[in-house]
């Protein structure tokens, strides 16, 4: 409760749903003001942003349709509310309380459940994420100098292109509704990186008065959309002069508070929004990361690594790529810094890797995280 980040997705939308439950059924007592009958307020918060309109496949809401619960399906809009894949929200979960008590045994929920889960009768707690996935990885693929020299990359480059939606950006699946500045941002970064420029209003469409939001609705601000925004701004070619540029840095400066780092609400780990914001930053507006570059430098652990909890590839892949950035950019970096990193991380660069990634549940992609450490090896082999 006293860190609106500190919550996986949709917790807030959920667990009323579930204490209400709890309590009716005689498991818990009533809770009013304790911390999960508060909860309920901001529940009631985020539903009154809808007004009239009811929860369709055009609001995040739909991500979390499951806590409609038994008692609240009057507020979905049930006949626009799947996704052209079957699914409500690309969420299997919602999928699944779609299936089960809004339209009982539907053919194309199930279809979609069948089809992404795992060997072990698993879920993941999305799918698809392609856009996400594969522009994260082509982000951080994107420092390597002819990362695309014979062509490799095209079919993936191609694929965020296609993806594309002009003057609303994209979302973190092609198959999602729902567009993002957090993706947007990126992507738009990474395909100009790779020479494919798209249109910036997409990118501006998500400017409110002091920030860009990351979702409609939204119930707080993502720093790191506003980190992803201020880069392909950067990209554009515009500086501190812009307005835009300066709102972000604003907000950021806000965010950081007292602190040396950022904290996200997608990410557990201060490394990935800091070293993001780094990255940003280097030769734009390096003052509004000096304190964090030093706070990355001074924390890297004895062995050579990096990380919040324990000593992660992740982690230190970020750190290495953004003081590498810096290093580049604006200010040498002792090499010894690089040499201890670097060879940690080859010794401990193969999965698994612990979920750092904050979705309904704590996640780990992959292929995001691989690239990330490729990148770093790379930048310093």
């Amino acid at each position: 409760m006293a860190d609106p980040n500190g919550a996986t997705v949709g917790f807030e939308m959920i667990a009323p749903t579930l204490v209400a439950e709890a309590e009716k059924l005689g498991i818990i007592k009533r809770q009013g003001d304790r911390i999960l009958g508060r909860l309920s307020k901001l529940r009631t918060k985020k539903l009154s942003f809808l007004k009239d309109n009811m929860i369709s496949r055009e609001v995040t809401l739909a991500f979390s349709a499951e806590m409609a619960g038994t008692d609240g399906k009057h507020m979905l809009d049930v006949k626009n509310l799947q996704e052209s894949n079957g699914s409500v929200g690309v969420s299997p979960s919602a999928t699944a309380y779609f299936a089960t008590y809004i339209k009982r045994g539907d053919e194309a929920s199930l279809n979609y459940l069948r089809k992404i889960m795992k060997p072990d009768g698993g879920m993941p707690n999305v799918a698809p994420f392609d856009v996400f996935e594969i522009a994260w990885a082509l982000w951080n693929l994107s420092f390597i100098p002819g990362r695309n020299k014979n062509g490799k990359l095209q079919p993936h480059i191609d694929f965020l292109s296609k993806a594309w939606i002009p003057k609303r950006g994209v979302g973190f699946a092609a198959e999602y509704t729902v567009k993002d500045s957090d993706d947007t941002g990126l992507v738009y970064d990474t395909l100009l990186r790779f020479g494919c420029e798209k249109d910036l209003a997409s990118v501006l469409r998500y400017e409110e008065k002091d920030h860009f939001r990351c979702f409609e609705l939204e119930a707080n601000p993502s720093i790191s959309a506003n980190i992803h925004v201020l880069n392909a701004l950067s990209q554009a070619g515009l500086d501190q002069r812009n307005s835009s540029i300066s709102k972000v840095l604003n907000f950021l400066r806000k965010a950081k508070g007292q602190n040396p780092f950022w904290v996200d609400k997608w990410h557990s780990s201060p490394y990935y929004a800091t070293a993001h914001a780094v990255i940003a930053c280097a030769g734009l507006a390096n003052e509004a990361v000096e304190e964090s570059v030093q706070w990355i430098i001074a924390s890297q652990n004895k062995d050579g690594s990096w990380g919040t909890y324990l000593s992660t590839a992740e982690e230190t892949a970020y750190a290495l790529q953004a003081l590498w950035v810096w290093n580049e950019k604006v200010a040498k970096v002792t090499k010894s810094i690089f040499k201890n990193g670097e060879r940690w991380l080859r010794e401990h660069m193969d999965p698994p890797y612990p979920p750092l990634w904050i979705g309904k549940c704590l996640y780990h992609p992959s292929l995001v995280i691989r690239s990330a450490v490729i990148s770093a090896l790379t930048l310093l082999g």
